[in-house]
């Protein structure tokens, strides 16, 4: 349930080619744009009229790349509903913002699994190794992608990066180690946003899958500040079976060496 937010277009990989659509492309950061290294920001999820749990997203360098962490847990009334706790760990090359590798270890109702996807730039190759912990069942699967991909935990920060101009509309392809999805994301405009930790303005967008099995089946708008740090303050993702609110809770800064 949590997961299926925090990664926003999460799939069931399966074998196919490449396609994506013309205007498609993962744009390298610019020079000027600074990566929030050493920050954590801490979420609160709601549903319907539920705390359904917590969500966290933490960025910092290693080594020569950029390394993102994030977290999902259902709290209360929801996790008895459904158990949820996720780790996810994504490595993302500064200078191109293209995806490396994407580990999870995804504890989802009953289903327990460890996946590793590695983005083989060279062949164009997503490689994705997963164990099921419950039938210590493995599989490996390999699929097409472009050279350049953002992966479903990156892409929150992908997003930042980009110049968010009012009525913008930027298209990048994403892949979760099955088919390559067009994700659109469209600049509707500014909003004031309270939150636990103060009120901010924000640049507000909306993203949406253009093809591939998830298209029609779910929009995620994110609140960016309205300035050249672009911090994702509040999101809220619409699915299939319901709706998810994430409210920034807290910030943690801690120093990088």
């Amino acid at each position: 349930m949590l997961c299926a937010a925090c990664c926003g277009f999460a799939q069931t990989p399966q074998p196919t080619t490449a396609q994506i659509g013309a205007g498609s492309q993962v744009i390298a950061p610019d020079p000027a744009y600074k990566f929030p290294n050493g920050q954590t920001l801490v979420y609160g999820v709601d549903w319907r009229l539920f705390n359904a749990g917590t969500a966290t997203l933490r960025m910092e360098r290693a080594g020569r790349e950029q390394r993102i962490v994030a977290t999902a847990d259902a709290l209360g009334f929801v996790a008895l509903l459904y158990h949820v706790q996720d780790r996810f760990e994504s490595f993302v090359d500064p200078k191109t913002h293209c995806s490396l590798t994407l580990s999870k270890h995804t504890e989802e109702g009953f289903r327990r699994l460890e996946t590793n996807i590695t983005f083989d730039q060279a062949h164009k190759k997503s490689v994705l190794s997963e164990k099921n912990l419950k039938t210590n069942q493995s599989k490996k699967v390999e699929n097409d992608t472009p050279e350049c991909v953002v992966d479903v935990v990156s892409s929150a920060y992908y997003i930042s990066s980009l110049p968010l101009v009012a009525n913008g509309v930027h298209r990048f392809p994403m892949n979760d180690g099955g088919k390559t999805v067009d994700v659109k994301v469209t600049v509707e405009g500014r909003e004031d946003v309270k939150t636990p930790v103060g009120t901010f303005k924000t640049v507000r967008i909306v993203a949406a899958a253009e093809n591939g099995p998830l298209k029609n089946r779910g929009q995620i708008w994110i609140w960016y500040t309205d300035d050249a740090a672009h911090t994702p303050v509040q999101m809220k993702a619409r699915l299939f079976w319901g709706t998810l609110v994430f409210h920034l809770q807290k910030i943690e800064n801690s120093p990088q060496h």
